[in-house]
């Protein structure tokens, strides 16, 4: 059998061709194969760090405890009157007569310390609201907390009529008492819960940056129902220490 000289340079031709074509198709493979690992890594890196940035959060949110967002200085008079009385019936009316040079009058300076935090015992994936990359945490209300009290004895004033006797230590102590209910039952009047609230997304915001997230995508809130009614519960009723 006779070949053709042109078809044997023709298929020559093609098998360098296809030689061509196979060396420089691996290659190419190789690099394709390569990109899409790498994509499918990263992609796998982004929802690694997405499920992982929840719980560090929620466990370096915990870990506060009570978070502390503002401090009030609140300096107090605290003043008291007393003088004796008669007090009866004459002739069917009731009747409240002072008696003259038995007035005392005393006025405690007093420096307290209120403090408002954010209590983080219950906070949990509940208070976490995420949507691709923003963020929005919920925050309970903020309490506040007569943290300190501090009586300047050496500032206190008294006028006690010849008439009568001092003041006693037990006295003393109870108008001091009754000035620490008063600075708490004053707290409503103050804008302390609004700044604690403002406080708290100031602390928070950094700490969320520093896990990935942008401050344009951060959102801080609280409830919005929160009444004048509702502040006294918000009110602790202790105090840590006085003195």
């Amino acid at each position: 059998m006779t070949l053709n000289p042109f078809f044997l340079l023709s298929l020559w031709r093609s098998i360098n061709q296809q030689r061509m074509n196979y060396k420089h198709l691996f290659p190419i493979s190789l690099l394709l194969l390569l990109t899409f690992l790498g994509c499918k890594s990263n992609k796998q890196q982004q929802t690694e760090k997405a499920v992982d940035t929840i719980p560090m959060l929620i466990n370096r949110v915990q870990k506060c405890s009570k978070l502390y967002t503002i401090e009030y200085k609140i300096h107090k008079i605290i003043t008291h009157n007393d003088e004796k009385t008669i007090k009866g019936k004459l002739f069917n009316e009731n009747i409240n007569i002072e008696i003259p040079l038995t007035k005392r009058r005393v006025a405690i300076p007093m420096d307290a310390t209120l403090k408002g935090y954010i209590d983080f015992a219950d906070f949990s994936n509940e208070n976490v609201k995420r949507n691709g990359e923003k963020i929005e945490i919920i925050l309970p209300d903020p309490r506040i907390t007569l943290t300190s009290t501090k009586i300047d004895h050496d500032q206190i004033r008294k006028y006690v009529s010849f008439t009568r006797s001092d003041f006693s230590d037990a006295e003393l102590s109870d108008f001091e008492r009754q000035g620490r209910q008063q600075i708490l039952q004053a707290i409503p009047q103050t804008d302390i819960l609004e700044n604690a609230r403002i406080s708290a997304t100031r602390i928070l915001v950094p700490i969320l940056q520093q896990l990935g997230f942008k401050e344009q995508n951060i959102t801080i809130s609280f409830r919005n129902d929160l009444h004048s009614n509702d502040l006294p519960t918000l009110i602790d009723k202790t105090f840590e220490h006085g003195k």
